[in-house]
């Protein structure tokens, strides 16, 4: 990354400039939007870097350790890392290099062009970094730009005091849990929450910004040269891409299934293989509203779903990291204990929700919590997500072992014994245990796989009781989930409302995709909203909020997984309705253009088209990947 060379997306080279973003001013104290961000990481934590050049947010050393910068949730006391032009008719570009999650903000301004690279070193392909640093080179193309930086780190979400020391060639901060040290050959000036700089940069000059954890005394002989900068950049470039290489997909929409493997890749926990669903929380599903939750842990419905995507498009042993941290927590389990729904990526139980009300919330949404008291509830549907990774990684990946599959058949025991309770469901609603279809829906999956996966293996089972029990759930959901008044499955036994949830239903072939009663679902859930349906314009609600009395207050967006569901639905109906094809093409295409600038999605769409909860969410990314996947394959059939 030479001076004076054109780089992929450099707007001189194209012979076209961006359009301005509005950013923020250095006073404002505002927080930039959810989908303004661009995510680095380094396989143990992500940080949140907006188009103004700001680390809005950064949990250290891992996922769901104490945020170091929380700007996003509360602009004041949070804590940021921001480094900027002084304001001057700024025009603003944010882009990965291509086919990494290496990050550029590029600066236009009328005295020159400059960027920012932001990356988390990994060390050669295959070989981690021992060292943990946050590395930001800052770089002029063209003319001369004047910068500030501000680094004012807010340990343990703003609650833990930390010293401020200058020290040769850099300065260290210093809280009673942890100590990062900020390398650079900058001149930096003590403030009263951590450090200033102002610095002037002509074309071709950098400035490298190191950011590590470590004790004050290890940073005087490591502040990074232009040409070390530069070394670390292009071993980073080559880690991605090497990683990427494995991708099998070569379908239509190759950028942006590419973009959503290497997201879920950063949300990968490499010590352990485990998979958090997000690395950010308390983002809100409403605007200013209450639905703010920490997800920063390891679903095991989130992981499964995952575990499937990779597969999908080659990534066999990031399936394979997961399913050994999966049969990890197998054996940890008591006699006739059933699994956690989700965990800390160490495998421990969550820690217990937390309200923290000295942050003000992103965009003024309170309460701001951490932990998650959704880890107690019973969600009956983790078993059939699970066992469905299981026999397809078993099928695509490699053979499970005996042990795992005692570890196994002990849980599908446990489901035979429980699946007529009532449960929380899919969506972890608050407002009481109901007998949920999808619950059903997966229990009955986690049963027939694990009959297909013993007949498949030979494994020891008892096959009678499986047997009839999958068949005593079929039945069970034909006569009570489905609604002649509503012609279509609905959300729970009793409640006619309808979930989108049951659009799985042909995709785990509990029923033909062009089934009269999938069909009818489909055309129910396809009117929109005021007419009793879920969806508008392509965009799926997960289901009624009204409705549902999910025990939670306020409303929603529409739900990212939902549609990428409604896609593979409608892919899969078009075998006997060809009317849908087009149909899902479009949806799929839409849903496209409602990514962020970089190609990265939140768990939901708001009605401005705005991004909500949290970012960049793993069931969106892996949804897209699957839809991709199926819809690409059966349109290559039809040509």
């Amino acid at each position: 990354m030479g001076g004076g060379q054109h780089e992929p997306g450099d707007s001189f080279a194209s012979g076209s400039r961006p359009k301005p973003s509005e950013g923020r001013d250095w006073q404002s104290g505002r927080s930039v939007p959810i989908e303004d961000h661009g995510v680095i990481g380094d396989l143990r934590t992500v940080a949140l870097i907006g188009t103004d050049g700001t680390i809005d947010w950064l949990c250290f050393p891992h996922f769901d350790s104490p945020s170091v910068f929380a700007a996003l949730l509360d602009p004041e006391k949070g804590g940021h890392f921001r480094i900027g032009p002084e304001p001057d008719g700024v025009v603003r570009k944010q882009f990965y290099w291509p086919d990494t999650n290496v990050l550029v903000t590029r600066f236009y301004t009328p005295n020159g062009v400059a960027e920012i690279v932001d990356f988390m070193p990994l060390g050669h392909p295959g070989v981690h970094r021992q060292e943990r640093e946050v590395v930001r080179r800052v770089r002029v193309v063209r003319g001369t730009m004047a910068f500030r930086m501000e680094c004012f780190p807010a340990f343990n979400y703003g609650r833990d005091e930390h010293t401020t020391r200058l020290i040769p060639g850099g300065v260290s901060f210093v809280s009673k849990s942890l100590c990062l040290t900020l390398s650079t050959k900058v001149e930096l000036g003590r403030d009263a929450r951590g450090v200033r700089s102002r610095f002037e940069l002509h074309a071709g000059q950098s400035a490298v910004f190191a950011l590590r954890e470590g004790a004050p005394e290890t940073c005087t002989d490591t502040v990074h040269s232009h040409e070390s900068a530069e070394a670390l950049f292009r071993e980073t470039v080559d880690y991605w891409r090497h990683w990427l290489s494995k991708c099998t997909y070569t379908g239509r929409w190759r950028e942006m299934v590419q973009r959503s493997a290497l997201a879920l890749k950063l949300m990968t926990f490499e010590p352990t293989g485990a998979i958090v669903a997000a690395p950010t929380c308390s983002l809100p599903e409403s605007p200013g509203g209450v639905r703010n939750w920490d997800y920063r842990y390891v679903w095991l419905r989130d992981a499964a779903f995952t575990v499937y995507a990779f597969l999908r498009v080659g990534f066999k042993e990031e399936a394979g990291a997961f399913m050994r941290w999966l049969e990890a927590r197998c054996a940890e389990l008591p006699e006739d204990a059933p699994l956690s729904l989700m965990y800390s990526i160490d495998g421990k139980r969550v820690p217990p929700e937390e309200e923290l009300h000295h942050l003000s919330g992103y965009g003024g949404a309170q309460p701001v919590r951490i932990g998650n008291a959704a880890a107690d509830q019973l969600q009956l549907d983790i078993y059939g997500e699970l066992m469905d990774s299981v026999y397809l990684y078993n099928k695509y990946g490699a053979p499970i072992s005996y042990d795992f599959w005692r570890h196994l058949r002990r849980l599908v025991d446990w489901v035979c014994d429980h699946w007529k309770e009532r449960d929380e469901g899919i969506w972890e609603v608050r407002g009481g245990r109901r007998h949920f279809v999808y619950s059903k829906l997966m229990c009955w999956v986690a049963v027939d796989r694990a009959i297909r996966l013993a007949d498949k293996r030979s494994f020891p089972a008892d096959r009678a009781r499986w047997l009839a029990v999958r068949d005593d759930i079929f039945e069970d959901i034909m006569q009570k989930g489905w609604s002649e008044s509503r012609h279509a499955f609905i959300q729970a036994y009793g409640h006619e409302a309808l979930d989108a949830a049951n659009l799985l239903m042909p995709l785990v072939f509990f029923l033909s995709p062009v089934d009269p009663r999938m069909l009818a679902t489909l055309d129910a859930m396809h009117r929109p909203p005021e007419k009793g349906g879920l969806v508008s314009d392509g965009l799926v609600f997960r289901y009624d909020v009204d409705a549902t009395l999910d025990g939670i207050a306020g409303r929603e967006g529409t739900f990212n997984l939902c549609s990428f569901w409604l896609v593979e639905a409608m892919t899969r109906a078009s075998v006997a309705q060809p009317r849908f094809l087009e149909e899902a093409r479009l949806t799929f295409e839409r849903m496209l253009g409602y990514a962020n600038h970089v190609g990265l999605y939140a768990e939901q769409t708001g009605m401005s088209g705005e991004a909500l909860g949290n970012f960049p969410q793993a069931l969106t990314h892996l949804s897209l990947i699957s839809a991709a996947y199926n819809l690409d394959r059966t349109l290559g059939r039809r040509e």
